[in-house]
């Protein structure tokens, strides 16, 4: 049973009941309804935008996600650390070994062409982290593309030492017999007096005096392509073809350690000295071809002596006196 409540009349000095009306009870309760629904209401927007109000699955995604920054973070970090040695690898690759090999460097266009103009990560565009997503993925496939040029320019300066390395193994570039006191020397490159004719005339080739039997090695890498008695005046000799245009003549021998269709290296025995054919005494009569065109064999010689030891050889080459051929 609800209160009476009363008032004091000051008029008539008595106490009055209070009588509400049912109008006045009605626009309470709807004053309280609306204030109710008003207070639920922020309460549920309050609950939406608070994180103090997450569930257990709302801070297990938040964790998620926030671990696949920090995936994304590191993972630029790493990419941030391979494009810097990337760069250096292109720039000696630029600067270095293709000046080195006389081959064009590749240009930044080149290496970088491909990612201008149509958007081809548009698919991963609309998500919260769309951005960072599309940067770090655009990263990735820059830097994998760069790799692949450079991987296959790596191939052809590769393919290019190996042909160098080649080159210099078949250049002609020691004696042909063992000169250690460089007084085997009788006669160089260029006019000579004949020994038979007594004319003077172009030698072709460097003779060293040498006994019968003494071992002669092969100058360059190369192939036999000669070991026999056929040319007019060398009497026993062989020719080896060393490649990129080389080749040398190796004449008058006794006997042969080698042949034609034979590989052989620099400083294989590939025959022994003797006096075959148009000679005058036991010797080595000694040509380099290049482009099929007879050269001094004195420029070749720096695989096997000194600076002193050329210029030594260079002054007895360069007297013209008789040859032994």
């Amino acid at each position: 049973m609800s209160k009476v409540k009363y008032y004091y009349d000051s008029e008539n000095l008595a106490y009055r009941k209070i009588k509400t009306q049912k109008r006045t009870k009605f626009g309470v309760v709807i004053l309280f309804l609306l204030a109710a629904a008003l207070f639920g209401f922020l309460s549920f927007i309050i609950l939406l935008n608070t994180p103090y109000f997450e569930t257990p699955k709302d801070r297990l995604q938040a964790r998620e996600i926030e671990n696949l920054r920090l995936n994304y973070a590191l993972l630029n970090k790493k990419m941030d650390q391979i494009n810097g040695v990337l760069e250096a690898i292109e720039d000696r690759d630029n600067n270095l070994y293709r000046v080195y090999f006389n081959k064009a460097a590749i240009p930044d266009s080149v290496r970088e062409a491909g990612f201008q103009g149509k958007n081809r990560y548009k698919v991963l565009e609309g998500y919260n982290n769309s951005q960072l997503v599309m940067n770090t993925t655009k990263r990735m496939d820059v830097l994998t593309k760069e790799l692949a040029i450079q991987s296959k320019s790596l191939d052809v300066i590769l393919k290019l030492a190996e042909a160098k390395s080649d080159f210099l193994s078949a250049i002609p570039a020691i004696q042909p017999v063992q000169n250690e006191n460089l007084k085997q020397m009788a006669s160089g490159f260029g006019y000579r007096t004949d020994p038979f004719t007594k004319a003077r005339k172009m030698h072709e080739g460097m003779d060293f005096t040498a006994k019968s039997g003494t071992p002669i090695y092969a100058t360059g890498d190369g192939v036999v392509a000669q070991a026999d008695n056929t040319a007019s005046g060398y009497g026993n000799h062989i020719v080896i073809r060393h490649g990129f245009g080389y080749e040398t003549l190796y004449a008058h021998l006794s006997k042969y350690n080698t042949r034609a269709g034979q590989r052989v290296k620099r400083g294989d025995v590939i025959g022994y000295v003797g006096s075959t054919g148009r000679s005058e005494a036991p010797h080595l009569h000694y040509e380099v071809h290049k482009d099929k065109k007879v050269v001094n064999p004195l420029n070749f010689y720096y695989g096997n002596i000194s600076a002193v030891e050329y210029v030594v050889i260079a002054q007895l080459a360069n007297q013209e006196n008789q040859s032994l051929d």
